[in-house]
């Protein structure tokens, strides 16, 4: 089990510092663990979107700490039914029950986006967001996870982007007061890296960060590297994968760019396609990013 005072020097190591999210930063909050190894401290997590989907809390906690998966982001709706609706004292309850395991609550997994074009549904969303920010911050989390998401018709996309990102700024200095990171995830119709891009050259504060997501459309031309290098600066504390042992993704070359790149955050496994053993392939797909991570750092060497 992991003690009181590793457990604060990690989130110490994750927590906003202003600059905090370049990732040299990062790298260097820890360097009793980064100082051994090529790249930061890089760790692998579970994002609960559908292999989770169905545990109860006590049940995702018992198979993360089974497969050694020691990070988690909570996906709402979902069934271990941790949302803004919780009073103050299930809100406890939650923080406690982590505490009490060696994994760590990464953050919150929100569905909340910032495209739609009529104001009131904007600030709906904008609203939401501050509920999962308090909602991180009391259950002993450190970011949220948001949208972009998609281009309306009849909008112009350059209105949209700009959009997105004020919305951004707005939820991000929310954010900042309770200690939480915000996660824009590459997702939707934005998910082009280009876009991405826009959408934080408007969102400038610095704590927006991105959500990596590992998606078919990083590999556009000119490639993975030259879109992976629009961003890195802004990457933040989470970074989405799916199996590592899936062919549709250069994931060695990933974690050469991630080692390249100094990053210390989690990598979270998030697969749609469910396996008839969702505990059982939690290990393997560890213990292959395990494998995989090594080798990346000897490449790196």
């Amino acid at each position: 089990m992991m003690s009181d005072m590793s457990r604060r020097d990690f989130l110490a190591a994750t927590a906003l510092t202003g600059a905090a999210f370049s990732l040299g930063t990062l790298g260097a909050a820890r360097p009793a663990l980064a100082q051994e190894k090529k790249g930061g401290e890089i760790r692998y997590g579970l994002v609960t979107y559908q292999w989770g989907k169905d545990w109860d809390l006590p049940t995702v906690l018992k198979n993360c700490e089974a497969a050694k998966v020691f990070g988690v982001e909570l996906r709402t709706t979902h069934k271990h039914g941790v949302e803004p609706n919780l009073n103050d004292t299930e809100r406890a309850d939650v923080r406690k029950r982590f505490e009490a395991t060696p994994v760590l609550l990464v953050g919150i997994g929100s569905n909340e986006r910032f495209d739609n074009p009529d104001p009131a549904i904007l600030q709906q969303s904008i609203e939401a967001t501050k509920g999962f920010i308090r909602l991180s911050h009391d259950i002993g989390g450190s970011g949220v996870k948001v949208k972009p998401d998609s281009f309306k018709e009849n909008v112009p996309r350059e209105k949209t982007i700009e959009q997105i990102g004020k919305a951004l700024n707005v939820v991000a200095e929310y954010a900042t007061g309770f200690g939480q990171q915000i996660r824009l995830e590459v997702h939707g119709q934005c998910c082009q890296l280009p876009t991405i891009k826009a959408i934080l050259d408007v969102a400038d504060n610095p704590n927006v960060a991105i959500c990596w997501n590992s998606n078919p459309q990083d590999l556009e031309a000119p490639g993975l590297e030259y879109n992976f290098n629009l961003v890195k600066h802004r990457l933040g504390q989470t970074t989405h994968v799916q199996r590592f042992d899936s062919p549709k993704y250069p994931w060695a070359q990933l974690l050469d760019l991630y080692v390249k790149a100094d990053y210390s955050g989690w990598m979270m496994l998030e697969e749609s396609v469910i396996p008839p053993d969702p505990a059982a392939e939690l290990v393997t797909q560890r213990e292959l990013f395990d494998k995989m991570l090594a080798e990346a750092r000897q490449r790196s060497g």
